[in-house]
């Protein structure tokens, strides 16, 4: 029958018998037919955007899906691994690092349900981020993710949040 992916929609509209295409973590994309989709334990025909949901993947094993990737329609969405993102760094008081960060820090980011390691680039000019601060970044993630430009994020490090930011240009 396949497996059931669990998650939010975040636009747009899932009709049953849909092509979507599994984005993220791994470099290739995979089209999957939607053959169900459940909400409350009752079966729909369609789902709309902030419906919690459960699509069933046809021909899909356990095994071949992850937390952290999303259904797309085709060509709609694209896994990258660098970005430029706008960041405010959390200061001691609001549970943040007491100490600065230097280039090529590499804490965890946090996009949707997901987390993956990322190297930081600061700016030219730019030797430490200090705490409170609000700073440009270049972020090259260790593994591709689904993300465009207006998507939130958090970093992490050491379980717990050091700062939060917004994707503001995708690089590659």
């Amino acid at each position: 029958r396949g497996t059931v992916a669990t998650g939010r929609v975040e636009r747009g509209t899932l009709n049953l018998n849909d092509e979507v295409e599994l984005i993220g973590l791994v470099e290739e994309r995979r089209k999957i037919v939607i053959t169900g989709i459940e909400m409350f334990r009752k079966l729909l025909d369609s789902a709309e955007a902030g419906d919690n949901i459960g699509a069933l993947l046809r021909g899909v094993q356990k095994n071949e899906i992850e937390r952290g990737q999303v259904l797309a329609k085709p060509g709609s969405i694209n896994p990258h691994t660098k970005f430029t993102g706008e960041v405010y760094v959390l200061t001691k008081d609001e549970g943040g690092r007491h100490t600065p960060f230097f280039n090529n820090y590499r804490p965890q980011f946090y996009f949707r349900t997901t987390d993956v390691t990322g190297v930081i680039n600061l700016p030219d000019g730019v030797e430490m981020c200090m705490p409170g601060d609000n700073v440009t970044m270049k972020v090259e993630l260790i593994t591709p993710i689904a993300i465009e430009e207006g998507l939130r994020f958090a970093i992490r490090e050491g379980g717990r949040t050091v700062g939060s930011g917004v994707v503001s240009k995708i690089e590659a």
